[in-house]
């Protein structure tokens, strides 16, 4: 082996062991930055979500605020009588709040499944089916999708959006059976 040959290997081991160095630091850096999601964060955004519903069952608009973070959106994605696809936003809870506290003889069970959180450091966002009760009378059936931050008090939802639908849900049987 000649000179030049022997120092072209060394020079390709270089870059090699360089390249292979550079990708370890940033792995590294990018593995100490991406924050993980403690299993009390979960926890916590599950009982946040929960909160929401126990509030809207027991009529109770100061439980249900207390979910909220300050500026809040929620939009609904359903279909008009006409079968069009219509999005209706709201850019305050407001009129929900009013109308969960004003006093009413029905209760508003909303219940939910198949729940799926996912966390990233101080954001979180949630997935869910769900079948909405008056009393104990179906009234529709959809998804609710949450999202939410972290903040001093805990997490608090700042986006809220459902679907609504009539027909075509699949709800389990032990929720059927429950408003029976």
């Amino acid at each position: 082996m000649g000179k030049r040959t022997a120092q072209m290997l060394i020079f390709t081991d270089m870059n090699r062991c360089c390249i292979f160095m550079l990708w370890l630091a940033v792995s590294v850096t990018a593995a100490a930055q991406t924050p993980t999601a403690s299993p009390a964060d979960d926890a916590q955004v599950r009982e946040v979500i929960a909160r929401l519903f126990q509030g809207m069952q027991k009529g109770d608009s100061t439980l249900v605020h207390s979910v909220f973070a300050h500026q809040v959106t929620m939009a609904t994605v359903l279909r008009d009588k006409n079968n069009t696809p219509v999005l209706q936003r709201e850019s305050s809870i407001d009129g929900f709040l009013k109308a969960v506290g004003t006093p009413h003889t029905e209760v508003w069970n909303e219940e939910i499944w198949d729940l799926k959180i996912q966390i990233d450091g101080d954001f979180a966002q949630a997935w869910c089916d769900y079948a909405f009760y008056i009393t104990n009378t179906f009234s529709h059936c959809g998804v609710d999708a949450f999202q939410l931050h972290k903040t001093k008090a805990g997490w608090k939802i700042f986006h809220l959006a459902d679907t609504r639908r009539k027909s075509g849900c699949a709800i389990p049987a032990q929720i059927e059976q429950k408003h029976k």
